[in-house]
């Protein structure tokens, strides 16, 4: 039965799909068509990113739609090409190229290999149930490497954008410094191509303005202005490919301006991806980078738009679904896919109901595969490289999000800049790297160096309503109200929590601590806690003996003080310690170094002390924990009238 409901649960559209009705088949009629409108022009321009010719990005585009319905845990999302995973392809495939001369000209079959490779990995990912492993990319991390790789990717197009991508001598898959260096370098070459596509972009930005404004002005009919902005990539593409055809269609041999050319019809390269061994040798290096972009784009996206729109999705069974994907769409002519920021934003705009709008959306992909290549034809470059500079411009952090991070957290705002700096200086490959690594990095310092906080007791009173005018309602005459209406409550003694600092907490009794831990308790930052707990206590109080080592003989030689200890040397007004009180209700886990050390540290104290010291804990959470101090002596006592466990009446 369990894995008859494992098998049905990798399969989440048997859950609505019985369920399906004219309502949601109309919502998803409207979001299928709407994005398939789109994504056959971003698909074509994406996939001369990946240094592919355009029809592999329509083929892309058709498999991610056509499949994602079955595993999808998201209504929303669209897998297809994308720029970011298309600009690394891309590069890639220009590393490994030239040292594979058997497939010079057929590099979509190298494509194809990575694809597959990524597709099995993600999937094992997926059904390992290893989905939580993306939570630990930050927020600062992704929006670094989409901004990074957003500038990569726009300075990238310039050039074809102006017309002096061609000449010779310039690379314009460098570094993004370079390339822009390298454009001024070159400007005198640029020619006509840039007037179609410097208009091209200004139209597309004209329309979404206007577009923008005319919803806020009459917000009525803000959904007829909203499917007016998000069509105005095909309008815009239509109106230039009609007039590249009036302007080339009696140049064809030699056009005006640069143009696509010819786009075979249909599914030309459906065959078995090839797999071999030379292929992976050459990108085993690229497989980490691509499978961080592939991974945390999709997922990143699907959990936004869930929150946006109010349900869950299942990481793992995300991990699954763009798995088999990346699996069978090479048996297409695919190359990676993942899910596209902007198609998922004007899909969930349209008002898609359920995932089966990809079916649609594929449809019209596939129409478009078999019934427009003769209209590609005529579609300028520079065009497409307009349309991308246009689509990545959403994906650079805006200046508001940038200060948000500097106000929340100043350090992960400099791992923000630190990787895109590298992205723009280097690579996006090693962006990512720098601000996952920075991440991690911040994650294991904030864990090694947590303190602890030595508490006392303040006495608070609630106050039974505020008045707007007059604040706080006070009791008559103005006094506090009667002890008995009050609660003590425990606060740092340096009232680091934010604590009104006139308060003044009460110390515990003398010779009595209580430490307070404020993250979880294991082996990374149990010597950092304990040491600081220890120098605390130590500081206020005094040995239990002047001088416990006898002679000077017997002394540690890193023992400081005076050569020979008196009762001058101590100061007799501070108390011996007598306990210690241990605050876990912020420790859900121990482990065997913590306990160690918590044994280590009892033992030093004793001796400190010169007499037994008392240890108590409070507000523990876990039953292992509970077990792990009982086994190492911390739940025993010398006296015969208490016990380790409390008897509850459960009513026998």
């Amino acid at each position: 039965q369990q894995s008859v409901e494992y098998a049905k649960s990798l399969f989440p559209i048997l859950s609505w799909i019985y369920r399906y009705n004219w309502t949601w088949f109309l919502g998803d009629l409207v979001a299928g068509v709407t994005v398939g409108v789109v994504v056959i022009p971003q698909g074509m321009a994406y996939a001369k990113l990946a240094q592919l010719p355009p029809e592999f990005g329509l083929y892309s585009s058709f498999v991610g739609c056509a499949l994602y319905f079955m595993f999808a845990t998201s209504k929303d999302i669209t897998i297809g090409p994308v720029a970011v995973m298309s600009t690394l392809m891309g590069n890639i495939l220009t590393d490994v190229m030239p040292h594979l001369p058997e497939y010079a000209d057929r590099a979509y079959l190298v494509a194809g290999c990575m694809s597959v490779i990524l597709g099995c990995i993600v999937t094992a990912l997926g059904l390992l149930r290893l989905g939580f492993i993306v939570d630990f990319i930050p927020l600062p991390a992704i929006a670094a490497f989409m901004t990074g790789s957003a500038l990569n990717i726009a300075m990238g197009q310039i050039p074809t954008l102006m017309g002096n991508n061609t000449a010779k001598g310039y690379n314009t898959r460098e570094a993004t410094y370079l390339v822009f260096g390298n454009f001024f370098k070159y400007i005198k070459h640029c020619n006509i191509n840039a007037a179609v596509g410097l208009t091209a972009l200004f139209l597309l930005y004209v329309i979404r303005w206007a577009c923008a404004y005319a919803g806020r002005r009459w917000p009525k009919r803000e959904k007829l202005f909203f499917f007016i902005s998000t069509l105005r990539t095909a309008f815009v593409i239509l109106l230039y490919t009609l007039i590249s055809y009036l302007v080339n269609r009696h140049h064809r041999d030699k056009p005006k301006f640069s143009i696509l050319g010819t786009i075979p019809r249909g599914f030309q390269h459906i065959q078995v991806p090839v797999v071999h061994s030379n292929i992976l040798s050459r990108v085993a290096g690229k497989i980490p980078s691509a499978i961080i972009v592939l991974v945390i784009e999709h997922i990143s996206i699907s959990k936004s738009f869930g929150r946006i729109n109010n349900y869950t999705i299942n990481p793992n069974q995300e991990l699954i679904a763009i798995g088999v994907t990346n699996i069978f769409g090479p048996f297409f002519g695919a190359y990676p896919a993942t899910g596209s920021f902007s198609r998922t934003a004007i899909k969930s705009k349209a008002g898609v109901r359920t995932p089966l709008a990809g079916v649609i959306t594929a449809i019209i992909v596939v129409i478009a595969i078999y019934a427009l290549p003769p209209v590609f034809y005529y579609v300028s470059n520079a065009l497409l490289a307009a349309v991308i500079i246009h689509a990545v411009g959403d994906l650079i952090s805006t200046p508001t999000a940038i200060k948000k991070f500097w106000k929340v957290s100043p350090f992960e705002f400099f791992i923000f800049w630190a990787g895109v700096i590298v992205s723009v200086f280097s690579s996006i490959d090693n962006g990512i790297y720098t601000s996952v690594a920075a991440s991690a990095a911040l994650l294991l310092f904030r864990i090694a160096k947590a303190q602890g906080k030595f508490v006392g007791t303040i006495r608070v009173y609630d106050r039974p309503s505020l008045s707007p005018s007059l604040g706080p309602t006070r009791p008559t005459g103005g006094s506090l109200p009667a002890s008995g209406y009050g609660r003590n409550v425990f606060v740092p003694l340096d009232l680091s929590d934010g604590t009104n600092p006139k308060a003044k907490p009460s110390l515990p009794p003398n010779g009595v601590f209580i430490y307070r831990f404020n993250e979880g308790y294991l082996y990374p930052n149990a010597v950092h806690f304990t040491e600081h707990m220890v120098a605390g206590i130590t500081k206020q109080t005094r040995p239990g003996i002047v001088n416990p080592y006898g002679t000077l003989g017997n002394r540690p030689w890193n023992d400081p003080g005076p050569r020979h200890k008196s009762e001058s040397d101590i100061d007799p007004s501070l108390p011996v310690l007598r306990a210690v009180i241990l605050d876990f209700s912020g420790v859900s886990h121990v482990d065997i170094t913590s306990i160690q050390n918590l044994v280590d540290v009892r033992r030093q104290l004793d001796r400190y002390a010169d007499d037994t010291v008392s240890w108590h804990f409070a507000g523990i959470k876990s039953v292992w924990t509970r077990r792990a101090l009982i086994a190492a002596g911390f739940g025993s006592s010398e006296s015969e009238t208490r016990t380790v466990f409390t008897v509850a009446n459960v009513g026998v």
